[in-house]
């Protein structure tokens, strides 16, 4: 969830919700968290790898699967072109000689053949190397926190703000906390992931929303130059800290995309995957290497697809669908789990109790308030890319070979 949105979000939403800003964070991720309910509800079903569009596959079919799917991997691999030009942009700050246009399309090309090796070279290692970059991502924005507070106390003042002016930064919020459920991504190589998985995505939601919060109250206790709405942490920090804490910020800047990066190589290609085991794209994606035990097929495509994009720079205008296309699959992972309660699959009726009276109309207003928020110029590329959906689903069915059926827990229909 930590990428690059929060080294970006704290001068813009100061100038949205003002002094509220912490709580409007708290308050936000509590409606997010009604969809991730949802989410992690089709997680205790399912111990198959390739969540909304193993969910959609279920509930609406192979052609509905295929396009949940597809519009995941490409805005993923959009967005991960995207990030590799944001991390080098931090880079160049730093280390100016990355700011040649030829050195930074070598240093890029090296990097996504880097976090494609560390993606097949195995799981447990992967997963190593993201805590790892976790630590060095999170700990300089802590210490931060810790001289802002130290420095300059605990903001206590509220003020409410006014709801246009935060309504006008719904998507850099919808942006900043995506991600909560990528691992559901690789649910086929998690142990229990039927109860791993719904812990996994409450934590992360409840952690990242507490932690975004701690950032913006030092952010408000500090009180750096609120024009400077590019690299507000950064102007916090050197505040606090002098040029060390600009270095400090441009470091966690690093390290926070990067980790991000290896994140998305490491989970999004089981999408893929996942899919060809299902019989749903080429064979050769569903190939699991007989050393690593990882599937090399599928993340060699997909660090492949990254690198003509990233290193072609045709992702720019693409890229804006993102948070669009997250909607489509949260709206598909909500009519999914409707129409499986219907059909009782997995005895989800006597497992859902009144509660989800409430939740589930909360996460549908919620995601219909996002949609509202997205702006119609990224109408036509999302049919575009639905339509282009339709084509690669053809091909792909052509040289695809079902391995798998989905499965759902023995003895409940």
């Amino acid at each position: 969830m930590v990428g690059s949105g929060i080294f970006a979000l704290p001068a813009l939403l100061f100038a949205a919700a003002g002094t509220f800003s912490p709580y409007a964070l708290m308050l936000f991720a509590c409606f997010y968290g009604c969809v991730m309910a949802v989410i992690a509800k089709l997680s205790t079903i399912f111990r198959q790898s390739g969540g909304a569009q193993l969910y959609a596959q279920h509930a609406f079919g192979p052609l509905a699967g295929f396009q949940a799917g597809w519009l995941a991997l490409a805005t993923n691999m959009i967005g991960a072109s995207a990030n590799f030009h944001v991390l080098m942009a931090y880079l160049a700050a730093l280390f100016p000689v990355f700011a040649d246009p030829f050195l930074k399309l070598a240093a890029i090309a090296v990097l996504i053949a880097l976090f494609t090796a560390i993606s097949i070279s195995g799981t447990t290692r992967s997963v190593g190397a993201i805590k790892l970059g976790t630590i060095l991502k999170l700990s300089p924005l802590l210490l931060l926190c810790i001289f802002g507070f130290a420095q300059n106390g605990f903001p206590t003042e509220v003020s409410l703000p006014v709801f246009s002016e935060f309504e006008a930064i719904a998507l850099l919020l919808a942006f900043a906390f995506s991600g909560a459920d990528v691992a559901i991504a690789a649910a086929g190589e998690t142990k229990n992931p039927r109860q791993t998985l719904m812990r996994a995505i409450f934590l992360n939601l409840a952690g990242i929303a507490i932690f975004y919060a701690l950032v913006m109250w030092a952010y408000i206790a500090i009180a750096p130059d609120p024009s400077n709405v590019d690299t507000p942490l950064a102007a916090a920090a050197e505040k606090v800290m002098g040029p060390a804490g600009i270095l400090m910020i441009s470091i966690a800047a690093i390290f926070s995309v990067a980790t991000f990066q290896l994140n998305v190589f490491v989970a999004i290609p089981r999408i893929a995957y996942g899919m060809a085991r299902r019989g749903l794209m080429p064979h050769p994606l569903a190939y699991v290497s007989p050393r690593f035990q990882t599937p090399v097929g599928a993340i060699a495509f997909y660090g492949a697809v990254v690198a003509i994009l990233a290193l072609s720079g045709t992702f720019t205008l693409l890229a804006t669908l993102m948070v669009s296309v997250e909607q489509i699959l949260f709206t598909s992972s909500i009519a999914a789990l409707i129409v499986m309660w219907r059909r009782n699959d997995a005895g989800l009726r006597e497992s859902m109790d009144a509660r989800w009276l409430v939740i589930i109309p909360i996460a549908i207003l919620f995601v219909v308030w996002l949609f509202s928020q997205v702006p119609w110029s990224t109408v036509i590329p999302t049919l575009a890319f639905v339509a282009v959906g339709f084509v690669f689903y053809a091909i792909s069915r052509r040289s695809a070979v079902a391995q798998d059926g989905i499965e759902l827990p023995e003895g409940r229909a």
